[in-house]
C-alpha cells in the first residue's frame, strides 16, 4: 500500500539461505528413505481400491451385479451410498435427502431421468436393509478391506497410494520447515510444493497448473485489488476515521482493542478473508501516519497491527455457522451421521462465548508481546483529518468505489443463499471480489499499472501454493492417515473416551487446520473424532460436543502464513516475517484449546443438548 522504496528490505528483497534450506531439504530426505509404514499402506489400500470394492459390494447386494454389468441408473444408485457412506451417513432418510445440487457437490453428475429412477428405487428399500448394507459398506473400506485381498494390479495401486503419502509427508516437514526459517522467498516455497508433486508422479504436468488457483486465490487477488481502489481514491481514509474518531486516547492499546472488537464478532458473520482486506489499508493509513516524528520508521507498530488484523479475524470463525465453511461441515456430519441437528442461533449459543473470551486474550498478548516505540496515534488521526479536509466532500470516483464494495460485500454476505436462489449457481466469494476489482477499471476508478505495481503478487502465488498443499494431503488420504495415526496413538495412552478425546480431537484439528485450509481439515478429522465419540459415550453430549470443539479447533490457523487467507492477506503488506505469526500465533494457539477445553467442560454441559445424556 506504500511506495516499496521506502521500505526496510523485505522477505522479498532476501536471497536464499543455504544453511536453513539444506535443513528443509535434509529432513525431506530422510524421511522419503525411512521404509513406507503398514499404517500408510492400509490407508493406500483404502483410497486406492476402497471405492471400488464398495461399489461392488452394494451392487452384488443391491442387484446381484457387479458394478461393471449394472444398468446407469443401478450403478448411480451404489455411487450416492458410497458418497454417503464416506460422508458418515448411513440412513435411508438422509440418502432420500440428495438431490441433483447435493450430489454434484460430492462429485456425482447425472440426468434427472437416471436420478428419479435411482430415487423411486431408493425410496422402495427396506430402511433396515440400506443402514445394513450402508454400515457393512463402511466397514468394508475402513476396516476389512486388507492389503492381501488385492490382486497384483491392485496391489501397485495401493504401493503406488501409500508412496503418494510418503511423499506428502516429507513435503510436509520441507515446507513447514522452509515457512518457520524462511529460508527462501515464500512465494518460492510455493512453487516447490508443485514441483515436488510433480517430480513424485503424485500430480501431472497437466493438473498441476489448474490446481494452483481456487475459488480462495481469487478472493486473495480480488480483495488485493479492491484494496488498492480504496487507497487511491482515499476511502480508507474516510473509513479509518469513523472507526477511530472518536476515541478521547487513540493509544496504541486502544486502537488494537477496538479492531479486535469490531473484527471479530464479525467475522461470525462476514467473511474473514474480506475483513482482513478492509482493514489492510485501514492499518496501513494508521502507521504511514504515526511516521516522520521524532521515532522515525516503527516496524513494531506495524506488525502489531497487521497481526491484530489477522488473529481477530481467525478467533471470530467459530461464533456463528456462517463464520466458516467448517462449521456448516461439522453440522452436516453430525445430522446425518447420528442424526443431531443444530439451528443456527443454538450454534451461536455454544459458540460466541469462545469468541467474547479469546478477545481479551489476544488483546494482552498482542499488546505484550510487539513494543512499539509510538504509542500515541492520536498525531496520525490529526494528520488524517488534515488530509480529509484538503480533500474536501465526497467526490465521484470515491462514490463509485464505495458503491462497488458495497455492492461486493452484499453479494458476499448474500452468495450462498439469496443470490444463490436468485441465478441458480453459486459465484464463490472469489469470483465476486475479482468482478469488483474489474468493475473499479471499467468505471475508471484504477488503472492497470495501479494494479500492477502495488498488488503483492507474490502473496497470490503464496496462497496459490497453500491450496495445491492441502488440497493434496486431503486427496492422497496423508491428512486423513495423520489424523488417524496421532488419534489411534493417543487412544493407546487411554486417552479414547470422554474429555480427554475430546481435547485429543482438538489438538489434531488444530494441528492439521495450520497446514490446510479449515474445510477439509474438519472434513478429514471430524468422521474419525465423531465416530470415536460414539463408540465411546454413545448417544450422550459428547457427540455433537465433539462436532462442535472440531469446528472451534480447526479455526486454530494461528502459527502459519498459508494457514488462512488473513494471515496471507496481512503478510502482504511487506512488514511481515514470518516468525511474527508465531510471536503471537503459539500464546494464542494453547490460550484458545484452554479456552475451549473449559467451555466443553464447564459451560457446555449446563446447556446440555436436545435432551441428550451427558457424558
Amino acid at each position: 500500500m506504500t511506495n516499496p522504496s521506502e521500505k526496510k528490505a523485505s522477505a522479498y528483497d532476501k536471497y536464499i539461505n543455504y544453511k536453513r534450506f539444506s535443513i528443509a531439504v535434509a529432513a525431506f530426505f530422510i524421511l522419503i528413505l525411512i521404509p513406507v509404514p503398514d499404517s500408510m499402506r492400509d490407508v493406500g489400500v483404502e483410497y486406492s481400491m476402497g471405492k471400488t470394492y464398495v461399489l461392488d459390494y452394494i451392487t452384488h447386494e443391491l442387484f446381484d451385479k457387479s458394478i461393471d454389468d449394472v444398468e446407469q441408473w443401478q450403478a448411480l444408485t451404489a455411487q450416492v451410498m458410497e458418497g454417503c457412506m464416506r460422508q458418515g451417513a448411513l440412513t435411508k432418510d438422509v440418502l432420500l435427502k440428495r438431490n441433483l445440487r447435493s450430489l454434484k457437490n460430492i462429485g456425482i453428475e447425472t440426468s434427472r431421468a437416471l436420478f428419479d429412477r435411482h430415487y423411486s428405487f431408493l425410496e422402495g428399500l427396506d430402511e433396515t436393509k440400506v443402514t445394513k448394507i450402508m454400515t457393512h459398506a463402511r466397514d468394508l473400506r475402513h476396516e476389512k478391506l486388507t492389503y492381501n485381498m488385492l490382486n497384483d494390479d491392485q496391489k501397485k495401486k495401493a504401493d503406488q497410494a501409500a508412496t503418494h503419502i510418503h511423499v506428502c509427508i516429507a513435503m510436509v516437514a520441507f515446507v513447514v520447515i522452509c515457512f518457520i526459517t524462511e529460508a527462501m522467498p515464500l512465494p518460492g516455497v510455493a512453487f516447490c510444493i508443485g514441483l515436488i508433486l510433480v517430480f513424485s508422479g503424485i500430480v501431472t504436468r497437466q493438473e498441476v497448473a489448474p490446481l494452483f488457483w481456487s475459488d480462495a486465490c481469487w478472493f486473495i487477488m480480488g480483495s488485493l485489488m479492491f484494496a488498492v481502489a480504496f487507497v487511491k481514491t482515499g476511502v480508507d481514509k474516510r473509513i479509518c476515521l469513523l472507526i477511530f474518531r472518536s476515541l478521547a486516547k487513540p493509544s496504541i492499546g486502544w486502537i488494537t482493542l477496538v479492531l479486535i472488537i469490531v473484527i471479530a464478532p464479525s467475522a461470525s458473520f462476514i467473511s474473514d478473508h474480506a475483513l482482513a482486506a478492509i482493514f489492510l489499508p485501514i492499518a496501513m493509513i494508521l502507521y504511514n501516519n504515526s511516521l516522520g516524528g521524532t521515532h522515525g520508521e516503527d516496524r513494531e507498530l506495524v506488525k502489531m497491527l497487521m497481526i491484530t488484523i489477522a488473529m481477530a479475524c481467525n478467533i471470530g470463525g467459530f461464533g456463528a455457522p456462517s463464520g466458516g465453511a467448517r462449521n456448516v461441515i461439522m453440522m452436516t456430519y453430525m445430522e446425518d451421521m447420528f442424526g443431531i441437528t443444530m439451528g443456527y442461533g443454538q450454534w451461536i449459543l455454544y459458540g460466541l462465548p469462545f469468541v467474547l473470551i479469546m478477545i481479551p486474550i489476544v488483546w494482552i498478548t498482542v499488546n505484550k508481546r510487539f513494543k512499539p516505540k509510538i504509542r500515541n496515534l492520536g498525531p496520525a488521526l490529526e494528520t488524517l483529518k488534515t488530509d480529509i479536509s484538503r480533500m474536501g466532500g465526497w467526490n465521484r470516483k470515491q462514490i463509485i468505489a464505495l458503491v462497488i464494495f458495497t455492492l461486493m460485500l452484499f453479494c458476499w454476505i448474500t452468495e450462498k443463499n439469496l443470490l444463490l436462489n436468485l441465478i441458480g449457481f453459486r459465484l464463490g466469494i472469489g469470483v465476486i471480489a475479482v468482478a469488483g476489482a474489474v468493475a473499479y477499471l471499467l468505471a475508471g476508478v484504477v488503472n492497470w499499472r495501479d494494479y500492477q505495481e502495488k498488488v503483492d503478487w507474490g502473496v497470490v502465488w503464496l496462497y496459490a501454493g497453500a491450496i495445491i498443499f492441502g488440497r493434496t494431503l486431503d486427496s492422497t488420504g496423508t491428512a486423513y492417515w495423520m489424523a488417524r495415526a496421532v488419534v489411534e496413538g493417543l487412544a493407546s495412552i487411554g486417552l479414547d473416551s470422554g474429555m480427554a478425546l475430546l481435547a485429543a480431537g482438538s489438538c489434531v484439528t488444530a494441528v492439521m487446520t495450520n497446514l490446510m485450509a479449515d474445510g477439509p481439515a474438519a472434513a478429514s478429522v471430524g468422521p474419525i473424532t465423531l465416530n470415536m465419540a460414539a463408540v465411546s459415550n454413545p448417544g450422550t453430549t459428547l457427540i455433537p460436543f465433539m462436532g462442535l470443539a472440531t469446528a472451534c479447533a480447526s479455526s486454530f490457523a494461528y502459527l502459519l502464513v498459508i494457514g488462512t487467507p488473513p494471515n496471507a492477506i496481512v503478510y502482504s503488506s511487506g512488514y511481515l516475517d514470518a516468525k511474527d505469526f508465531l510471536r503471537v500465533g503459539i500464546i494464542c494457539f494453547f490460550a484458545a484449546l484452554v479456552v475451549l477445553l473449559l467451555l466443553s467442560i464447564f459451560y457446555w454441559p449446563l446447556l446440555g443438548f436436545s435432551g441428550m445424556p451427558a457424558a
